[in-house]
């Protein structure tokens, strides 16, 4: 297991929610998905360490930066809650998403979700949501729930403690032949 500091992983957490919602060009309203693996930021293999202190500085990092930009946060439960999504109930309701009822715990939905569900305002669940942008934390699967067009973003932040960190954007989808024009700004 590594030694990584809480204040190391919240900075690196906030940087990338930054330099995420900046590429993604996320607008207040719109939601930013969350997969994260605890275990793998402190260095064990997915699923297999949990560490509700490791989880809370990222969400910590995270959730600063949302709220800042009013951008939604959806946490990515783990397979045991077949990836159910912890948001605030003004999301579900803005997006007419279905709430199922289950409460996250460590070990069953992961230490991230479980933090999110603590730290909501007015926390429910969801089994599934189309975000606008996402972040990967240590290889948890987000892309079912990113809108149909995902693009990978680059940035300058690749590792969250020991967990590889991937990143996308969603855009509309292009449609028409070789005469249609597409809008510059959705690209």
């Amino acid at each position: 297991m590594c030694e990584i500091s809480s204040e190391q992983i919240y900075s690196a957490a906030k940087q990338a929610t930054r330099e995420l919602c900046e590429a993604a060009a996320l607008q207040r309203g719109q939601i930013v998905i969350i997969g994260c693996s605890s275990s793998e930021i402190v260095g064990e293999r997915i699923g297999k360490g949990s560490s509700l202190q490791a989880a809370q500085a990222v969400f910590r990092g995270i959730f600063e930066e949302t709220e800042e930009r009013g951008v939604f946060l959806a946490a990515q439960c783990c397979e045991h809650l077949n990836r159910a999504l912890i948001v605030e109930r003004a999301c579900a309701e803005k997006y007419g998403l279905e709430i199922v009822c289950v409460k996250p715990q460590p070990h069953a939905g992961g230490s991230f979700a479980s933090t999110a569900y603590e730290n909501f305002s007015d926390p429910v669940a969801v089994e599934a949501i189309k975000a606008h942008a996402g972040m990967d934390i240590g290889g948890t699967l987000i892309g079912m729930h990113l809108k149909r067009v995902a693009v990978p973003v680059r940035l300058s932040v690749s590792k969250i403690g020991q967990a590889n960190v991937l990143f996308a954007r969603t855009r509309p989808a292009y449609i028409g032949g070789p005469r249609a024009i597409y809008p510059t700004d959705q690209a």
